[in-house]
Protein backbone atom coordinates (compact mmCIF):
# COMPACT_ATOMS: atom_id res chain seq x y z
CA UNK A 1 0.00 0.00 0.00
CA UNK A 2 1.52 3.39 -1.00
CA UNK A 3 2.22 5.82 1.46
CA UNK A 4 -0.96 8.46 2.84
CA UNK A 5 -0.70 11.75 2.45
CA UNK A 6 -1.31 13.75 5.65
CA UNK A 7 -1.77 17.47 6.17
CA UNK A 8 0.91 19.58 8.78
CA UNK A 9 -2.41 20.10 11.36
CA UNK A 10 -2.94 15.88 10.66
CA UNK A 11 0.89 15.77 12.01
CA UNK A 12 -0.27 18.17 14.58
CA UNK A 13 -3.02 16.18 16.09
CA UNK A 14 -0.85 12.43 15.48
CA UNK A 15 1.97 13.66 17.76
CA UNK A 16 -0.09 15.50 20.49
CA UNK A 17 1.82 18.94 18.95
CA UNK A 18 5.22 17.18 18.70
CA UNK A 19 5.10 16.28 22.39
CA UNK A 20 6.85 13.27 23.03
CA UNK A 21 10.74 12.98 21.00
CA UNK A 22 12.24 10.01 19.96
CA UNK A 23 15.05 11.37 19.26
CA UNK A 24 16.98 13.39 16.30
CA UNK A 25 18.09 12.33 13.10
CA UNK A 26 20.44 13.73 10.32
CA UNK A 27 17.56 15.62 8.95
CA UNK A 28 15.94 16.65 12.09
CA UNK A 29 13.92 15.37 15.26
CA UNK A 30 11.62 12.40 15.32
CA UNK A 31 8.85 12.13 17.27
CA UNK A 32 6.40 9.65 18.54
CA UNK A 33 2.98 9.98 17.80
CA UNK A 34 -0.39 7.90 17.14
CA UNK A 35 -2.45 7.11 14.11
CA UNK A 36 -6.82 7.37 14.55
CA UNK A 37 -6.55 3.25 14.43
CA UNK A 38 -4.55 3.23 17.06
CA UNK A 39 -1.19 2.47 15.83
CA UNK A 40 2.03 3.96 17.12
CA UNK A 41 3.71 6.17 14.56
CA UNK A 42 7.25 7.65 14.50
CA UNK A 43 7.48 11.06 12.81
CA UNK A 44 10.45 12.47 11.27
CA UNK A 45 9.83 16.47 10.74
CA UNK A 46 12.00 17.43 8.13
CA UNK A 47 13.94 20.94 9.46
CA UNK A 48 17.32 20.91 7.43
CA UNK A 49 15.96 21.25 3.85
CA UNK A 50 17.76 21.59 1.15
CA UNK A 51 16.85 23.42 -2.03
CA UNK A 52 13.93 22.05 -3.33
CA UNK A 53 13.65 19.00 -0.98
CA UNK A 54 15.37 16.27 -2.97
CA UNK A 55 16.32 14.19 0.09
CA UNK A 56 12.68 14.11 1.60
CA UNK A 57 11.11 13.46 -2.27
CA UNK A 58 13.95 10.76 -2.31
CA UNK A 59 13.36 9.33 0.47
CA UNK A 60 9.39 9.17 -0.02
CA UNK A 61 10.06 7.35 -3.55
CA UNK A 62 12.65 4.84 -2.36
CA UNK A 63 11.26 3.55 1.03
CA UNK A 64 7.75 4.22 -0.92
CA UNK A 65 8.52 1.36 -3.51
CA UNK A 66 9.83 -1.22 -0.42
CA UNK A 67 8.22 -3.96 0.95
CA UNK A 68 10.37 -6.01 3.18
CA UNK A 69 10.76 -7.64 6.66
CA UNK A 70 13.65 -5.65 7.06
CA UNK A 71 12.95 -2.54 5.44
CA UNK A 72 11.30 0.10 7.35
CA UNK A 73 7.39 0.92 6.11
CA UNK A 74 6.81 4.80 5.28
CA UNK A 75 2.96 4.92 6.50
CA UNK A 76 2.37 8.47 5.20
CA UNK A 77 3.85 11.81 4.81
CA UNK A 78 3.17 15.72 4.23
CA UNK A 79 4.10 17.97 2.47
CA UNK A 80 2.45 20.89 2.75
CA UNK A 81 4.61 24.20 1.94
CA UNK A 82 7.73 23.81 3.34
CA UNK A 83 6.49 21.20 6.15
CA UNK A 84 7.57 18.30 5.38
CA UNK A 85 7.34 14.94 7.46
CA UNK A 86 7.64 11.43 7.08
CA UNK A 87 5.60 8.91 9.38
CA UNK A 88 7.08 5.90 9.43
CA UNK A 89 6.26 2.11 11.61
CA UNK A 90 7.28 2.29 15.40
CA UNK A 91 9.92 0.81 16.34
CA UNK A 92 9.97 0.44 20.17
CA UNK A 93 13.64 -0.62 20.77
CA UNK A 94 14.93 2.56 19.10
CA UNK A 95 18.44 1.92 16.86
CA UNK A 96 21.11 -0.59 17.19
CA UNK A 97 23.37 1.80 18.19
CA UNK A 98 22.32 1.72 22.04
CA UNK A 99 22.39 -1.67 22.29
CA UNK A 100 26.02 -2.23 21.04
CA UNK A 101 28.55 0.48 22.53
CA UNK A 102 29.87 -0.04 26.11
CA UNK A 103 28.87 -3.86 26.05
CA UNK A 104 30.35 -4.69 29.68
CA UNK A 105 29.02 -6.99 33.10
CA UNK A 106 27.58 -3.95 34.07
CA UNK A 107 25.17 -3.20 31.15
CA UNK A 108 21.53 -4.47 30.70
CA UNK A 109 21.27 -3.48 27.06
CA UNK A 110 22.98 -6.07 25.92
CA UNK A 111 22.08 -8.44 23.29
CA UNK A 112 23.41 -11.74 23.50
CA UNK A 113 26.20 -13.53 20.21
CA UNK A 114 23.26 -15.09 18.84
CA UNK A 115 20.91 -12.08 18.62
CA UNK A 116 23.43 -9.88 17.17
CA UNK A 117 24.28 -12.43 14.36
CA UNK A 118 20.26 -12.97 14.09
CA UNK A 119 20.38 -8.78 13.07
CA UNK A 120 23.79 -8.85 10.89
CA UNK A 121 21.65 -11.66 9.00
CA UNK A 122 18.77 -9.44 9.17
CA UNK A 123 20.22 -6.01 7.68
CA UNK A 124 22.04 -8.26 5.09
CA UNK A 125 19.03 -9.27 3.88
CA UNK A 126 17.47 -6.13 3.64
CA UNK A 127 20.57 -4.67 1.88
CA UNK A 128 20.38 -7.39 -0.52
CA UNK A 129 16.52 -6.82 -1.22
CA UNK A 130 17.48 -3.44 -1.82
CA UNK A 131 20.68 -3.89 -4.05
CA UNK A 132 18.45 -6.81 -5.85
CA UNK A 133 14.65 -8.20 -4.59
CA UNK A 134 12.76 -4.58 -5.74
CA UNK A 135 12.01 -2.84 -8.93
CA UNK A 136 13.82 -0.62 -8.68
CA UNK A 137 17.33 -1.10 -7.89
CA UNK A 138 18.14 1.33 -4.18
CA UNK A 139 22.09 1.81 -3.20
CA UNK A 140 21.34 3.46 0.70
CA UNK A 141 24.68 5.19 1.02
CA UNK A 142 24.39 5.39 4.82
CA UNK A 143 23.91 2.06 6.49
CA UNK A 144 25.29 2.30 10.13
CA UNK A 145 23.69 1.39 13.56
CA UNK A 146 22.33 4.65 14.06
CA UNK A 147 19.82 3.90 11.18
CA UNK A 148 19.07 0.01 12.00
CA UNK A 149 16.10 0.16 14.01
CA UNK A 150 14.73 -2.56 16.21
CA UNK A 151 11.32 -3.89 16.69
CA UNK A 152 9.76 -5.67 19.63
CA UNK A 153 11.37 -9.13 18.76
CA UNK A 154 14.41 -7.36 17.89
CA UNK A 155 14.09 -7.77 14.09
CA UNK A 156 16.30 -4.82 11.92
CA UNK A 157 14.91 -2.90 10.13
CA UNK A 158 17.03 -0.36 7.19
CA UNK A 159 16.00 3.45 7.84
CA UNK A 160 17.08 6.63 7.10
CA UNK A 161 16.94 6.68 2.77
CA UNK A 162 17.59 10.83 3.02
CA UNK A 163 20.76 9.91 1.00
CA UNK A 164 19.87 6.57 -0.92
CA UNK A 165 20.02 6.96 -5.01
CA UNK A 166 17.43 4.74 -6.95
CA UNK A 167 18.59 2.63 -10.36
CA UNK A 168 16.08 1.55 -12.96
CA UNK A 169 18.75 -0.29 -14.79
CA UNK A 170 20.79 -3.22 -13.70
CA UNK A 171 24.09 -1.06 -13.40
CA UNK A 172 27.33 -1.95 -12.32
CA UNK A 173 28.71 1.03 -12.02
CA UNK A 174 26.98 4.32 -10.97
CA UNK A 175 28.37 7.71 -11.03
CA UNK A 176 27.69 10.11 -7.75
CA UNK A 177 28.38 13.51 -7.70
CA UNK A 178 29.13 14.12 -4.47
CA UNK A 179 30.36 12.20 -1.58
CA UNK A 180 27.56 10.84 0.89
CA UNK A 181 27.63 8.85 3.95
CA UNK A 182 29.13 9.48 7.49
CA UNK A 183 32.69 9.54 8.30
CA UNK A 184 33.89 6.07 9.13
CA UNK A 185 31.39 4.18 7.18
CA UNK A 186 32.18 5.60 3.53
CA UNK A 187 33.88 3.47 1.20
CA UNK A 188 36.98 4.72 -0.05
CA UNK A 189 35.90 4.44 -3.49
CA UNK A 190 33.41 7.54 -2.61
CA UNK A 191 35.95 9.33 -1.28
CA UNK A 192 38.41 9.12 -4.60
CA UNK A 193 37.56 7.20 -8.08
CA UNK A 194 41.29 6.29 -7.55
CA UNK A 195 40.21 3.24 -5.23
CA UNK A 196 37.53 1.80 -7.96
CA UNK A 197 33.83 2.45 -9.24
CA UNK A 198 31.21 3.49 -6.65
CA UNK A 199 28.25 0.06 -6.80
CA UNK A 200 26.31 -1.63 -4.26
CA UNK A 201 29.76 -2.91 -2.97
CA UNK A 202 29.88 0.93 -1.06
CA UNK A 203 27.23 -0.26 1.25
CA UNK A 204 28.66 -3.47 1.14
CA UNK A 205 31.71 -1.80 3.01
CA UNK A 206 29.45 0.35 5.30
CA UNK A 207 27.76 -2.77 6.56
CA UNK A 208 30.95 -4.63 7.23
CA UNK A 209 32.54 -1.23 9.27
CA UNK A 210 28.81 -1.93 11.30
CA UNK A 211 29.12 -5.43 12.17
CA UNK A 212 32.61 -4.84 13.31
CA UNK A 213 31.18 -2.72 15.94
CA UNK A 214 28.74 -5.14 16.81
CA UNK A 215 31.31 -7.30 17.82
CA UNK A 216 33.55 -5.23 19.38
CA UNK A 217 31.18 -2.59 21.13
CA UNK A 218 33.27 0.03 20.04
CA UNK A 219 33.27 2.73 17.48
CA UNK A 220 35.49 3.00 14.88
CA UNK A 221 35.93 6.70 15.04
CA UNK A 222 36.52 6.76 18.58
CA UNK A 223 40.58 6.57 18.56
CA UNK A 224 40.81 8.47 22.21
CA UNK A 225 40.85 5.04 23.82
CA UNK A 226 42.95 2.88 21.59
CA UNK A 227 46.73 3.05 22.03
CA UNK A 228 48.44 5.02 19.85
CA UNK A 229 50.15 2.87 18.73
CA UNK A 230 49.39 0.73 14.84
CA UNK A 231 45.96 -0.12 17.10
CA UNK A 232 44.56 3.39 16.65
CA UNK A 233 43.44 1.99 13.16
CA UNK A 234 40.12 -0.11 14.69
CA UNK A 235 39.86 -2.69 11.66
CA UNK A 236 43.56 -3.59 12.22
CA UNK A 237 42.75 -4.02 15.62
CA UNK A 238 40.48 -6.90 15.49
CA UNK A 239 42.13 -8.60 12.43
CA UNK A 240 44.91 -9.28 15.35
CA UNK A 241 42.04 -10.87 17.35
CA UNK A 242 41.55 -13.08 14.12
CA UNK A 243 45.28 -13.90 13.71
CA UNK A 244 46.48 -14.47 17.51
CA UNK A 245 43.52 -15.87 18.60
CA UNK A 246 43.27 -19.13 15.89
CA UNK A 247 40.43 -20.86 18.49
CA UNK A 248 39.48 -18.76 21.18
CA UNK A 249 38.59 -15.01 20.39
CA UNK A 250 39.44 -13.60 23.80
CA UNK A 251 36.59 -11.63 23.54
CA UNK A 252 33.96 -10.97 26.90
CA UNK A 253 30.51 -12.52 27.03
CA UNK A 254 31.51 -15.70 24.98
CA UNK A 255 30.50 -18.50 26.76
CA UNK A 256 30.13 -21.53 24.44
CA UNK A 257 32.48 -22.55 21.45
CA UNK A 258 29.08 -22.05 19.10
CA UNK A 259 29.12 -18.15 20.26
CA UNK A 260 32.69 -18.01 19.00
CA UNK A 261 32.32 -19.63 16.09
CA UNK A 262 29.38 -16.96 15.01
CA UNK A 263 31.80 -13.79 16.33
CA UNK A 264 34.32 -15.36 14.48
CA UNK A 265 32.42 -15.11 11.33
CA UNK A 266 30.82 -11.61 11.78
CA UNK A 267 34.53 -10.92 12.31
CA UNK A 268 36.00 -12.68 8.85
CA UNK A 269 32.73 -11.29 7.06
CA UNK A 270 33.34 -7.51 8.23
CA UNK A 271 36.90 -7.54 7.40
CA UNK A 272 36.19 -8.93 3.66
CA UNK A 273 33.08 -6.15 2.95
CA UNK A 274 36.30 -3.30 4.21
CA UNK A 275 38.59 -4.59 1.31
CA UNK A 276 39.89 -1.18 0.29
CA UNK A 277 39.17 -2.23 -3.50
CA UNK A 278 35.70 -2.88 -4.11
CA UNK A 279 36.16 -5.36 -6.48
CA UNK A 280 37.59 -8.33 -3.66
CA UNK A 281 34.54 -7.06 -1.34
CA UNK A 282 31.44 -9.80 -1.70
CA UNK A 283 28.37 -9.09 -3.00
CA UNK A 284 25.77 -8.90 -0.21
CA UNK A 285 23.98 -12.47 -1.19
CA UNK A 286 27.93 -14.15 -1.04
CA UNK A 287 27.60 -12.10 2.64
CA UNK A 288 24.47 -13.58 4.13
CA UNK A 289 26.03 -16.95 2.42
CA UNK A 290 29.25 -16.86 4.84
CA UNK A 291 27.03 -16.00 7.98
CA UNK A 292 24.63 -18.07 7.65
CA UNK A 293 27.44 -21.33 6.01
CA UNK A 294 30.40 -22.79 8.31
CA UNK A 295 32.70 -20.72 9.77
CA UNK A 296 35.40 -23.21 8.90
CA UNK A 297 35.08 -22.93 4.96
CA UNK A 298 35.87 -19.05 5.50
CA UNK A 299 38.97 -17.81 4.44
CA UNK A 300 40.79 -15.25 6.20
CA UNK A 301 40.55 -12.31 3.84
CA UNK A 302 43.89 -9.87 3.49
CA UNK A 303 44.98 -7.70 6.34
CA UNK A 304 42.52 -4.37 5.43
CA UNK A 305 44.86 -1.85 4.40
CA UNK A 306 42.81 1.45 4.10
CA UNK A 307 42.43 4.78 4.97
CA UNK A 308 41.99 5.46 8.45
CA UNK A 309 38.53 6.50 9.48
CA UNK A 310 39.50 8.20 12.71
CA UNK A 311 40.31 11.62 10.67
CA UNK A 312 37.08 14.09 9.67
CA UNK A 313 37.56 14.70 6.16
CA UNK A 314 35.27 17.07 4.75
CA UNK A 315 33.39 16.61 2.30
CA UNK A 316 33.80 19.51 -0.06
CA UNK A 317 37.29 18.36 -0.19
CA UNK A 318 37.95 17.29 -4.22
CA UNK A 319 41.11 15.29 -2.86
CA UNK A 320 42.45 13.63 0.04
CA UNK A 321 45.45 11.30 0.71
CA UNK A 322 45.07 8.33 2.94
CA UNK A 323 48.27 6.76 4.95
CA UNK A 324 48.71 3.26 4.74
CA UNK A 325 48.80 1.55 8.11
CA UNK A 326 51.09 -1.10 8.97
Amino acid sequence: MPPKRYSYSQIKKITNTFKVKLGQGGFGPVYRGELTNGNLVAVKVLSQLKGDGKDFVNEVVSVGRTSHVNIVSLVGFCLEGRQRALIYEFMPNGSLEKFIYDRGPSSNSQLGWEKLHQIAIGIARGLEYLHSGCNTRILHFDIKPHNILLDQDFCPKISDFGLAKLFPEKRSMISVSHMRGTPGYIAPELFSRNFGHVSNKSDVYSYGMMILEMFSGRKNVEVDQADHTSEIYFPNWIYKKIELNEEQLGVQGIVSNEENNMVRKMIIVGLWCIQTNPLNRPTITRVLEMLEGEVELLEIPPKPYTFSPSRPVSSRSSTSSFPATD
